[in-house]
């Protein structure tokens, strides 16, 4: 668990990280440099689950080795599945990260919703709905790793 207090914004208990693959941990598939290093250390203090389409069939082989729970779900309705998904979860329990369209409801619902803009761009809803934004998923893993640099951006 993580557990951190931003003062104006809410006490946050992370049990969850629930992440997007595709424009999120990888680009074209490809799982990114770095990223499941970053995963392996956050599993010791958050349950990882990845969901995902998985638009080019690689995510299985790529997170294959990193401590995640991989939930590939039908193209259709990705939203509305995403939503389901962190509910089942408790969202005052999650921290979610995406960069899609198909992201926007369930970075809404969470308790700590990020954002990214990286190479395949972020959706200007998802960042509507997201508490905060990050240019790289590595920077993003970083504030739960180091926690404390949320105050800075979230409180009020």
């Amino acid at each position: 668990m993580i557990t951190i207090d931003i003062p104006g914004f809410r006490r946050l208990e992370l049990h969850h990280l629930v992440s997007d693959y595709n424009g999120t941990l990888a680009v074209d598939g490809e799982l990114l440099p770095g990223v499941a290093k970053l995963l392996g250390e956050l599993a010791a203090h958050l349950d990882i689950h990845v969901i995902t389409a998985d638009t080019f069939g690689l995510a299985r082989t790529q997170l294959d080795g990193v401590p995640v729970k991989l939930v590939i779900t039908p193209t259709e309705s990705q939203a509305e599945a995403k939503l389901r998904y962190v509910t089942s979860l408790g969202t005052d329990s999650v921290v979610a990260i995406g960069n899609g369209r198909n992201d926007r409801q369930m970075l809404h619902a969470v308790a700590l919703g990020i954002a990214l803009i990286q190479r395949e761009g972020g959706a200007f809803e998802t960042i509507a709905n997201a508490h905060l934004v990050s240019t790289s998923i590595l920077d993003a893993l970083d504030l739960l790793r180091n926690p404390k640099r949320l105050i800075a951006t979230l409180r009020a």
